[in-house]
């Protein structure tokens, strides 16, 4: 039993226990119901660290929320989708090696007539110089994936950021006797502040996506109805549609999908229509 010479430090403890108990459940209400400004311009705003490009699909059929909005990411002629209420797709493909599936890829493309933009790096250029050329032939646009597909926020110069796009720009002339469209992919989806405007200083256009899926694992390929239920619920007017070319379950259902996508009335277009007419 404690001394009558304790019990006021008793009484005081308890009531600072109180006290701090009180004042945070009423912080947890205040901030969970009202989101500190910091958080808010998070959610919105392009931060200068390095970031990986995430979507929140809030409602189906709806453009998804993602790390920036189109607005600030126009400042660095970057784009993820076009606020729009056409049924438009812009269909992209992220070329790393081939494995037996881009010419199936193109025939479906070329079958709808629907242009695509393929970004490349360096080992598809120097692989596959026959693909490229049919791609530049069938009408479609070649982008630059970089040459070694590294992190490049993980690069702070100029000349070593400007070297991975023109090693690739170099390679791709060689092949098609064309210079390379400047349209620009960070791989991983890594990106900063200082990667867009890198970019945009060297003349390029980034592109992000606002509509992808898990299909790039060789021994883990998706269902075609695993894939049918990503594309075709969460596709809505204005995506970028990033595919990648070494899926197995792409080549088999591209043209079954682009022909469902006609049917839910949508037409496809170049990237070029997002900002040419802008």
């Amino acid at each position: 039993m404690p001394s009558k010479k304790m019990i006021p430090k008793f009484t005081c403890l308890f009531l600072l226990f109180t006290s701090c108990f009180l004042g945070g459940r009423l912080a947890a209400y205040f901030f969970s119901n009202n989101p500190a400004p910091s958080d808010q311009a998070a959610s919105t705003a392009i931060l200068p660290e390095t970031e990986n490009w995430g979507l929140s699909f809030q409602e189906e059929g709806q453009t998804p929320v993602a790390n920036a909005t189109i607005e600030e990411l126009k400042k660095y002629d970057a784009y993820y989708a076009e606020d729009t209420d056409q049924k438009i797709i812009y269909l992209t493909f992220d070329c790393g090696y081939e494995n037996g599936n881009t010419s199936a890829i193109l025939d479906a493309l070329k079958k709808h007539n629907v242009p695509a933009t393929f970004f490349v790096v360096g080992n598809f250029l120097e692989d596959e110089p026959d693909l490229v050329k049919r791609m530049v032939e069938e009408g479609h646009t070649v982008g630059n994936h970089t040459f070694h597909h590294p992190d490049m926020t993980q690069i702070s110069s100029l000349e070593e950021f400007r070297k991975e796009l023109e090693d690739v720009e170099d390679l791709y002339q060689e092949i098609t006797g064309e210079s390379m469209t400047k349209y620009y992919r960070p791989p991983q989806g890594k990106y900063s502040e200082v990667n867009l405007k890198m970019a945009q200083e060297l003349g390029y256009r980034t592109f992000f996506w606002s509509l992808a899926y898990v299909d790039w694992y060789d021994d883990a390929q998706p269902t075609k109805e695993e894939a049918f239920e990503k594309l075709l619920g969460r596709i809505h007017p204005g995506a970028i549609v990033l595919l990648h070319n070494t899926s197995r379950t792409n080549g088999e259902i591209l043209d079954e999908l682009l022909g469902k996508w006609e049917d839910m009335g949508y037409t496809f277009q170049p990237l070029s229509s997002l900002y040419e007419s802008k």
